[in-house]
């Protein structure tokens, strides 16, 4: 049985001959205010000639949030006849719904579109190890089309060290990793982007220099609906937790994401969701099903008056 890590491997390799295809974006209508869950669980049998790379384009969801979901599965050949797990259903992070929120950990960029009423979600690439993608709060300070990339000193010196050479400025075009569609965040001096890329490979993946990738059909999208001056809040959070107005209590776990590439992540929880999950009317033996498994899809756990 294939490891998750050599899925993964072998995913990323078999992308660079994919055809391309529709854009992932999955589009809701806001939720209310005391809901968190979106989209219902849903399941698809696998077809002759399916990928996971394919099937998540079909139903805009991330390639890698399909593989996250069906451990132990092939995603470049799954089995015909095989049902799989859609990850159709998620719970909103529980921050301020304003604006862009990109969720590390489980490779997702939320826009909320408060005057169209929609929410947007995106599957994105993030800071490979070592080149962490910075959190916190800041806002987008310029937008361009067709942007130039001018290399940091620290991008050369890694390229240097692998005996390649970057000119000073990267014109636009297809050879610029910018893709077509970027938009500068406020961090630091601006290194920070959310941009599109010129590869068939990244998104849903820890393969950037820190910045959030998008596939471009989907930057391009986002860049026109986003205005300069957008909130964009970055955090971290595998582990989210929501009540329903029915009081329906939800679980949706993913893998931590590591620090070096070798250390086991632990997973941890705030004080609201230790109280909360420490409730007579929580099944524990779910609880605990759901931290193992980390199966990155929402997980009824019990209910809370």
């Amino acid at each position: 049985m294939p490891s998750a890590i050599g899925d993964a491997m072998r995913f990323l390799i078999a992308l660079l001959f994919v055809t391309t295809l529709p854009a992932f974006c999955a589009v809701f209508p806001m939720p209310a205010a005391n809901q968190a869950i979106l989209g219902k669980p849903s399941t698809y049998i696998v077809k002759h000639g399916d990928s996971f790379e394919k099937i998540a384009r079909r139903f805009g969801v991330g390639p890698l949030n399909i593989i996250e979901a069906n451990p132990g599965l092939d995603p470049l050949l799954p089995p015909p006849g095989t049902r799989i797990t859609l990850p159709t259903a998620l719970l909103v992070p529980n921050v301020e719904r304003k604006g862009i929120v990109i969720n590390l950990a489980e490779l997702r960029l939320y826009y909320f579109d408060n005057s169209a009423k929609k929410l947007y979600v995106f599957p994105v690439g993030i800071g490979r190890i070592g080149l962490d993608t910075p959190l916190g709060v800041t806002k987008i300070v310029q937008k361009e089309k067709n942007p130039t990339w001018t290399p940091t000193q620290g991008t050369r010196d890694r390229f240097a060290a692998e005996g390649k050479t970057l000119p000073d400025v990267v014109p636009a075009g297809p050879d610029n990793p910018l893709g077509l569609f970027a938009m500068r965040l406020g961090f630091g001096h601006g290194e920070y982007l959310i941009h599109g890329t010129n590869q068939d490979v990244g998104i849903g993946m820890r393969v950037s220099a820190g910045c959030i990738r998008l596939e471009p059909k989907d930057i391009e999208s986002l860049f026109a609906m986003v205005p300069a001056g957008t909130q964009v809040r970055i955090i971290n959070e595998p582990v989210k937790t929501a009540k329903e107005p029915d009081g329906r209590f939800y679980m949706e776990v993913h893998k931590p994401l590591s620090r070096t590439g070798q250390d086991t992540q632990v997973l941890t929880l705030s004080r609201t969701q230790q109280r909360q999950l420490s409730e007579k009317t929580i099944d524990d033996s779910k609880v605990r099903e759901a931290l193992r498994l980390q199966p990155g899809v929402p997980q009824l756990v019990g209910w809370l008056n």
